[in-house]
């Protein structure tokens, strides 16, 4: 049948530019012996009009067999952005690249979406020299708009917003297949490799809060691509490389000479790493370049980099963060593209765009007026040249189609240079490969200056996970829950709140912008935080259980029970619940994570409202015995809480039965 549809669709395309064509020639003959064009334009137009018909048949066909045969969520906004597509393609078949704009009406009273199509396509047309009201280009768009499962009726109101009911069976089918199916992602295409850079801690210092933001949002964004079914590679930049870190080699043999069987205190690496770093500073060039080839070519020797000091620090030390913030990644560093460095200089030579500058070789990259330097003056390589390898290795070794960089917006320039190089030299065609950097904003004291200790020190990240501990174990006793909740539930609802909290209060906030760090605030069981979903949650699954209605009762009912929405809060319910893959396309597009959060704390209120005023459980005021369930509600129920966790999932959030 899709055949038939782009057999179809193909033969429009060429009578419309037969019309078109004989358009033209009609009106600038001007001459009465052409009238047999007139004639044989008429006859296009009709087998035109015939075909356009029958194309609308065939598509509703094949979509309605779709939602039929498929387990996955449809993304309802997609769907109408595709009809109203077709309607203003129909209504306006000389106008190309019509505006087409589909959104949830703000104003449910008056429907559900709303297409705003109209004025913008009546600017373009003025701007033509065609002169059309807004109003008149809506009813055009609504006269072509064809029958469908989807859509139960339009209205035009105002200049021209055409404002779309949906049908209530077609949101109770596909409520009914979310309950019977599970959150299965939406149709998106062919399957991708994703390369999301992330974390980047440094093997000779402990985390710190600013590699928080970084490790969260990574690990946000790679959980969203894998549940979109796409493959991913989680690649931390870990610091591993450089005349800093390979000096640590012999100073840790000297120090500890039994490093491979007990590893050394992390404090002393850092405070050799500090020691090293301003040994180079203070060195003369002739004094630190024999230095660093001789300590560097000494911890090429040695096992200490792969099986000591990495397996010290990344196995370790790192891991303990990642296990409480429950993140998974492959352990490579920069010293991994070591080897590649000259190949990717010997590339750039080769086409001639290296230049050497006061004994540096750079690259001057298309529209940036400052260049990379990919050979220092000593012949040693950069960080510039570490990420062109990286790069490269990632476009041609891993043939990714999707690399995305998660680091502080401070390095946005830097990696405007990196992707315009990699451009130039032909590494990739960004219309085809996706590469971004994913900046973002600092963590702030509640002071509004950058996060330090009272001494002014940078927090260690494993000490603000375990304040976040001591101070969900507070919160929960404050609410009592140590004297109902068994000492397993007690610490799986701590380490719940503690870390879900820290993870939703830095996603919660748009990623470009600083974001000010407060435990009162994001421990707060009140308005968009972590704690107050938890507990939304927690208490959603409770409802079944308090009406006596165990799991298979619930999966039983959901593939026999018809989804009544009559009220007006199921109605909203239901919408606001199917509108989850509408969200994550737009993450899809945009990287920015709040999004999400913002849609859980919607559905968590108008759950809220749904419960407050529709009786899902029916008992005896005087014996407290349930005399009625409203199974349909409890699907309802159901379907929220099911949205609900997968949202947790991609934001790295795990919620517990009992808070």
């Amino acid at each position: 049948m899709a055949d038939r549809v782009a057999e179809y669709t193909s033969r429009i395309q060429q009578q419309e530019r037969e019309v078109r064509s004989l358009s033209a020639e009609i009106e600038k003959l001007k001459n009465p012996e052409t009238a047999g064009f007139s004639s044989h334009l008429e006859g296009l137009r009709e087998e035109n009009s015939k075909l356009k018909y029958r194309l609308n048949i065939l598509k509703k066909s094949l979509q309605e067999e779709s939602s039929k045969c498929s387990k996955n969520m449809i993304n309802i906004n997609e769907r109408l952005q595709e009809t109203f597509g077709d309607a203003i393609r129909a209504a306006y078949p000389h106008l190309e690249n019509a505006p087409l704009a589909v959104t949830p009406n703000q104003q449910p009273r008056f429907g559900d979406y709303q297409c705003n199509s109209a004025m913008a396509m009546a600017q373009m047309m003025k701007s033509k020299g065609q002169k059309v009201s807004p109003r008149e280009i809506a009813e055009n768009i609504v006269k072509n708009i064809p029958d469908n499962e989807i859509i139960e009726k339009v209205e035009i109101a105002g200049p021209g917003f055409i404002n779309v009911h949906l049908r209530k069976d077609f949101v109770s089918k596909l409520l009914t297949s979310l309950l019977v199916n599970g959150v299965q992602p939406a149709a998106a295409g062919p399957k991708k490799k994703v390369v999301v850079d992330f974390s980047s801690p440094n093997i000779a210092k402990e985390m710190h809060v600013g590699h928080l933001r970084s490790t969260i949002i990574g690990d946000s964004m790679c959980r969203l691509f894998e549940f979109l079914g796409h493959e991913v590679i989680r690649n931390p930049a870990l610091g591993d490389w450089g005349a800093g870190s390979g000096m640590l080699n012999p100073q840790i043999q000297d120090t500890f000479p039994d490093y491979l069987t007990a590893s050394p205190p992390i404090g002393d690496l850092q405070a050799f790493y500090k020691s090293n770093c301003s040994m180079l500073s203070e060195e003369s060039e002739s004094q630190k370049r024999p230095l660093v080839c001789e300590r560097s070519s000494v911890s090429k020797t040695l096992p200490l980099l792969k099986h000591g000091v990495q397996c010290l620090i990344a196995r370790q030390e790192f891991q303990k963060v990642y296990d409480c913030l429950d993140i998974q990644l492959i352990e490579r560093g920069e010293s991994f593209y070591q080897d590649m460095m000259t190949e990717v200089v010997k590339e750039f030579e080769d086409k001639g765009l290296v230049q050497v500058d006061e004994g540096r070789r750079v690259v001057f990259a298309p529209g940036c007026a400052v260049p990379l330097t990919v050979v220092k003056s000593d012949g040693g390589y950069t960080y510039d040249t570490s990420d062109l390898a990286a790069l490269r290795h990632r476009l041609f070794e891993e043939k990714a189609d999707i690399i995305i960089y998660v680091t502080d917006s401070g390095q946005a320039g830097h990696f405007q240079i990196i992707f315009a190089a990699a451009q130039m030299i032909g590494w990739y065609d960004p219309k085809v490969t996706r590469v971004e950097h994913a900046g973002f904003g600092v963590v702030l004291g509640e002071d509004k200056k950058k996060f330090k200790t009272r001494s002014g020190d940078t927090v260690r990240l494993m000490d603000l996970l375990d304040e976040g501990l001591k101070r969900s174990m507070d919160k929960l006793k404050d609410k009592e829950r140590d004297k109902v909740l068994t000492p397993a539930e007690l610490e799986a609802a701590q380490k719940a709140v503690a870390f879900g909290c820290v993870k939703y209060a830095d996603l919660s906030h748009n990623r470009i912008n600083d974001y000010v760090f407060s435990f009162d605030k994001m421990l707060d069981d009140r308005g968009n935080t972590a704690a107050y979903l938890l507990y939304a949650f927690t208490r959603i699954r409770s409802i079944a259980r308090l009406a006596n209605i165990d799991e298979a009762s619930l999966r039983k009912a959901a593939g026999s029970t018809e989804m009544v929405l009559d009220h007006e809060k199921e109605w909203k319910l239901g919408k606001c619940i199917l509108r989850f893959p509408e969200i994550l396309q737009k993450i899809l597009e945009d990287l920015l994570l709040h999004t999400l959060c913002d849609y859980l704390y919607e559905l968590a209120t108008t759950f809220t409202e749904f419960y407050d005023n529709c009786y899902c459980v029916e008992k005896d005021r005087h014996t407290g015995d349930v005399v009625k369930v409203n199974m349909w509600r409890m699907l309802l129920c159901d379907a929220t809480a099911i949205v609900m966790a997968k949202g947790f999932d991609i934001l790295g959030i795990k919620p517990v039965q009992r808070m």
